[in-house]
């Protein structure tokens, strides 16, 4: 089995995450591409991944590979989870991924309805869902775009509440509209269009997914096919890595991704000790890059493409991570973390270093961080969607 070293990977992941300087991505489509996907729960990561790796990027290119040529896409996809496609690459999404958590989520949903009485029965509720999701993407189509308000006025049984916990004494009664939408957008029907208000906001517009693709998904790949093809994308983005790895990263079974590894002709290496896998003809050592520096967002997806962390994670788990996985803002340095940034309430970037990164990093960083105070202009990125890291915490207080 061909050993892969630690600074073997930590040279593939300057390179391919698109970290060096010389290596950097040309627009934000290129970015997304090199990356397989960009994490979007946060909505300001989508924008700061791109700027940490297509130079003198701006929020407005970025929106306009969203919105205008809609060349990027925002779709439900890996651990239902929302992300940033590349629109080319979003039936591979749909079908390898989202398709199942769409079936499952369905059920879901058809058994609250019950539970709330919107229906008699099982089949009742899941009658009436289909009904109100015709009748909603019918709105859908004659608007162009909406807001979710908006299709409530037009759909009123959007308005059903359903009964959630209802025997604890925090139980709530939320209306249907957010379920019913999301349903359509697992079914990959309707997808998210332009934020409301900045690009901060986590709240969108809706618009038919024909809107970015003519057609819609058209003729799905089959699971096993799109399996194979985002394993292989993956393992070209983030390779080496290990089966709990991709199965992690995809949310898919341990049957699926063992069938999916093999599809791609997967090849066993060696990672001090545990089996790792690549591509056929991937194996040969990466020519390492210049040395570079690099503040990532939080939930960027170079941090969060693999469940084993240790080869450049280090012991900075406790102060990098929330307490349910999520990563906060972190600094790199030749393909490994060495610290953490938050921001004041004044926007400026501040930052701390974890280990001794000697002084030429150091100077890197500091001007790293300058950049980057500069770049977000007072604009205070808070966190959404997930809880600050401890880190992240410390760093605001200052």
């Amino acid at each position: 089995m061909e050993r892969i070293s630690v600074g073997e990977r930590r040279a593939r992941l300057g390179r391919r995450h698109r970290l060096a300087p010389s290596c950097q991505a040309a627009d934000p489509v290129e970015a997304a591409a090199s990356l397989v996907v960009l994490h979007s729960t946060d909505p300001a990561t989508v924008h700061l991944s791109i700027a940490a790796r297509v130079p003198g990027s701006e929020v407005e290119a970025t929106e306009r590979a969203l919105y205008d040529d809609r060349t990027l896409i925002r779709m439900l996809g890996m651990r239902r989870t929302v992300f940033v496609v590349p629109t080319s690459f979003a039936p591979v999404i749909q079908a390898a991924c989202t398709d199942d958590i769409a079936q499952k989520q369905r059920k879901v949903l058809v058994k609250h309805l019950t539970e709330a009485g919107i229906g008699a029965d099982l089949e009742a509720s899941a009658t009436w869902l289909q009904a109100v999701e015709e009748s909603t993407a019918a709105a859908l189509a004659l608007r162009g775009s909406a807001t979710a308000q908006e299709l409530s006025a037009d759909e009123p049984r959007l308005r059903s509440r359903l009964a959630m916990t209802p025997d604890k004494s925090y139980a709530a009664q939320p209306y249907v509209t957010s379920r019913v939408l999301f349903q359509l957008s697992a079914d990959g029907r309707i997808v998210r269009g332009r934020p409301l208000g900045t690009w901060l906001s986590g709240q969108h517009q809706w618009s038919p997914v024909e809107s970015w693709l003519p057609g819609g998904l058209g003729d799905k790949l089959q699971g096993d096919e799109a399996r194979a093809t985002l394993a292989r994308a993956w393992l070209t983005t983030f390779g080496p890595g290990t089966s709990a790895d991709l199965q992690w990263w995809t949310g898919w079974t341990l049957g699926q991704t063992k069938k999916a590894l093999t599809a791609v002709e997967a090849v066993a290496v060696d990672l001090d000790g545990s089996v790792g896998y690549v591509l056929p003809g991937d194996e040969a050592p990466e020519t390492e890059p210049e040395p570079w520096v690099a503040f990532l967002p939080a939930l960027d997806p170079t941090p969060m493409g693999w469940k084993e962390r240790g080869w450049y994670l280090g012991e900075h788990k406790t102060r990098m991570f929330d307490t349910t996985g999520n990563i906060g803002p972190s600094i790199w340095a030749d393909g490994r973390i060495v610290g953490g940034w938050g921001q004041a309430e004044n926007g400026e970037v501040r930052y701390e270093l974890l280990e001794d990164v000697g002084t030429e990093t150091a100077n890197a960083i500091e001007t790293e961080a300058d950049r980057w105070t500069k770049w977000l202009a007072g604009v205070r990125v808070a966190p959404r969607g997930r809880r600050p890291s401890p880190l992240e915490t410390e760093l605001s207080k200052r």
